[in-house]
C-alpha cells in the first residue's frame, strides 16, 4: 500500500461519523490511526539505514495495535473518559492499515509470537525500482480505488454542506 491509507482512513471515518453525529473528531483519528503505523518509516530511513524492512518493527505488528486498542479502551472506561468513539476508531484505522498492507505485502499477524509473514498477493519485482514495480501491478489499481472512493465521498459531502440552508440567511 503506497497511496491508499490515508484516503482509506478517511472512508473509515467517514462512516464513524454517520455512527456517532455528535462524536467530533472520529474522521480525523481514523486519518491518524490509518497513518501512524508507517512513522516507523522514520526509524527505517534515518537509523537503520534500510536494513530491516519496516514491516518487522511493532508498530506494523497487528497484534500490538490490538492490544494496545484494548488496553486503551478499557482505560478510558476506568478513568471515566465519557468519549472513547475516536479512541476506538483510531485503533480501528491502525487495523486497516495492517489489513490493507496485507494485499500486497508481508505482515507477521501473530508477531511476537509467529514470524510468518501473510500477504494475499506477492508484487514480483519486475523493474529495477520497487516503486515501479508497485505502480504498475494490478494491486495498484485497488489503491486508486479506495483514492476515488475517499475523494466521491469528500465531494458529496461538499455538495451537501453547499446545498444546507445556513443559519441566519
Amino acid at each position: 500500500m503506497l497511496i491508499a491509507h490515508l484516503p482509506s482512513g478517511y472512508i473509515l471515518g467517514s462512516f464513524a461519523r454517520r455512527q456517532w453525529r455528535e462524536m467530533s473528531g472520529v474522521v480525523t483519528a481514523a486519518m491518524i490511526g490509518n497513518v501512524i503505523p508507517d512513522v516507523d518509516m522514520l526509524y527505517f530511513h534515518f537509523i537503520d539505514g534500510g536494513h530491516i524492512h519496516h514491516h518487522a518493527y511493532i508498530t506494523h505488528w497487528p497484534l500490538f495495535w490490538a492490544a494496545t486498542g484494548i488496553l486503551s479502551l478499557c482505560a478510558a472506561r476506568l478513568l471515566g473518559w465519557p468519549r472513547p468513539a475516536p479512541i476506538g476508531i483510531f485503533f480501528a484505522g491502525a487495523m486497516l492499515h495492517m489489513v490493507l498492507d496485507t494485499v500486497a505485502s508481508p505482515i507477521s499477524w501473530l508477531m511476537p509470537f509467529d514470524r510468518h509473514a501473510f500477504e494475499f498477493v506477492a508484487v514480483p519485482a519486475t523493474y529495477g525500482n520497487w516503486v515501479v514495480s508497485f505502480v504498475l501491478h494490478w494491486t495498484f489499481g485497488l489503491e486508486l480505488l479506495i483514492c476515488a472512493w475517499a475523494l466521491w465521498l469528500v465531494s458529496a459531502r461538499s455538495a451537501a454542506r453547499i446545498a444546507a440552508p445556513q443559519k441566519g440567511t
